[in-house]
């Protein structure tokens, strides 16, 4: 057993926890890559409650937190969540602190710190989004876990220079990297710019989810939700790197690129059904 780890209680609490390891290297991964500076993005992850009480206390919250909007729909639920105004290069060397574990109470009115947040911290002020996020996409995915929201540089520019009609959006990033078809057929949806961590952004999210696994905020980022920690990231990159080619190629003249009936070809070949309406062929 790690050092690191604890006996509290007849419990294990440990940041050797799997699930706070993984959001420790994520959250490190996004701001090495420049996609989150100061205190931008924000993650959360469903969990199993047999794989936190394995590290964690559940039977006695350290303190709880009154929600300003009801989550009935997620009662009991538990979740890891990025705390409000941390810094991403900061979790890996101090996941206490920047890092919280919560369960939803049984009404849906309150969340239960059960580990991290310390000195009073609080999660993520983007928690309305999250959780309305979590509850539209787990009645269309039962293995939907992830939320995630970071400030995806090339994405974020492309906001500004490209119509950011959804279809046409997607279909341009399709064209950009021969996989984007493969790894988000569903394509993207777009939102117009609103204040952040507002309700009125989580519900127009939220309302996005019901139909994409990918929403994207003008001139302020992106918010992708998945199955796994993995899948979520790679579908953040995959994105990103098609944004980042689109910006390469600025205003000059396209010779060639990925026509309609190849990117129908290349559908067919990986078995995936392109988002209706792009796509002439």
């Amino acid at each position: 057993m790690s050092a690191s780890v604890i006996e509290s209680k007849g419990y294990i609490a440990s940041v050797e926890a799997p699930f706070i390891r993984e959001m420790s290297e994520i959250t490190h991964h996004m701001w090495s890559l420049g996609w989150d500076e100061l205190n931008g993005g924000n993650v959360s992850c469903l969990l199993d409650e047999e794989e936190v009480a394995r590290y964690i206390n559940i039977r006695e919250p350290q303190r709880t937190i009154k929600l300003t909007f009801p989550v009935q729909e997620l009662a009991g639920k538990y979740f890891i969540v990025t705390g409000s105004g941390k810094y991403f290069r900061n979790v890996i060397k101090d996941p206490e602190a920047n890092l919280g574990v919560l369960r939803v109470s049984g009404s849906g009115e309150s969340v239960e710190v059960l580990w991290g947040l310390r000195s009073g911290a609080v999660p993520t002020s983007e928690l309305p989004s999250h959780f309305m996020s979590h509850i539209e996409r787990l009645k269309v995915d039962p293995s939907h876990r992830i939320v995630l929201h970071t400030h995806a540089t090339n994405v974020i520019a492309m906001t500004f220079t490209h119509d950011l009609d959804e279809l046409k959006f997607t279909k341009t990033l399709w064209e950009m990297c021969t996989e984007c078809l493969v790894v988000f057929p569903d394509g993207v949806s777009v939102i117009p710019w609103m204040v952040p961590g507002s309700s009125e952004i989580g519900r127009a999210t939220a309302d996005k989810m019901k139909d994409y696994r990918v929403v994207i905020w003008p001139q302020h980022g992106i918010f992708v939700t998945g199955a796994t920690m993995d899948a979520t990231f790679g579908l953040v990159e995959t994105i990103e790197k098609a944004a980042m080619v689109y910006n390469l190629i600025g205003g000059r003249e396209i010779k060639q690129k990925i026509t309609d009936r190849q990117l129908a070809d290349l559908a067919a070949a990986f078995r995936v059904t392109p988002k209706a309406g792009i796509l002439e062929v």
